[in-house]
């Protein structure tokens, strides 16, 4: 007859082997963080650079199915419950996709963007590794040109 601590042992490598366990944490915190979430407490204004931001990120999540993460993030932030247009996106951002970028999320093809570029365009890296000045937005006069030529993990 096997012990409780065998029986512990057997399911969680089933369900890591199933892949389920790391979900079924996933969405136990997600729950945890929906149950402690206090409504009762205003939001501060969702500026226009966190929607852009946090829209960039839930698109990256989604994409890579992260969606427990990206309902922390929709609940936390005061996203809008429905994610923001395509189109709308890259046009605040000052970016132009060739048709086969589209199928991957923007922040691949900025990411790829900027290391291809080398620093080349818009400054350098500052002491802390970010961008010192950004070409991206409307405050450039060139937009960011997105070919699909970089690489996205294979779901």
């Amino acid at each position: 007859m096997a012990t409780i601590t065998e029986l512990k042992s057997a399911l969680k490598e089933t369900l890591e082997a199933r892949g389920v366990l790391g979900q079924l944490k996933a969405r136990i915190r997600a729950e945890v963080f929906n149950a402690l979430d206090d409504q009762s407490e205003p939001r501060p204004a969702l500026s226009h650079e966190n929607l852009l931001i946090n829209e960039l990120i839930r698109e990256y999540l989604e994409f890579n199915k992260y969606r427990y993460t990206a309902s922390v993030l929709i609940s936390e932030s005061g996203q809008p419950e429905v994610p923001l247009d395509r189109q709308f996106l890259t046009n605040e951002l000052n970016v132009v996709e060739d048709p086969s970028a589209r199928s991957v999320p923007l922040l691949y093809g900025l990411l790829s963007h900027f290391l291809s570029s080398g620093g080349e365009r818009g400054g350098g890296a500052s002491r802390a590794g970010v961008l010192e000045e950004c070409p991206v937005g409307n405050s450039s006069t060139e937009a960011v040109v997105l070919p699909g030529e970089y690489r996205a993990p294979q779901n």
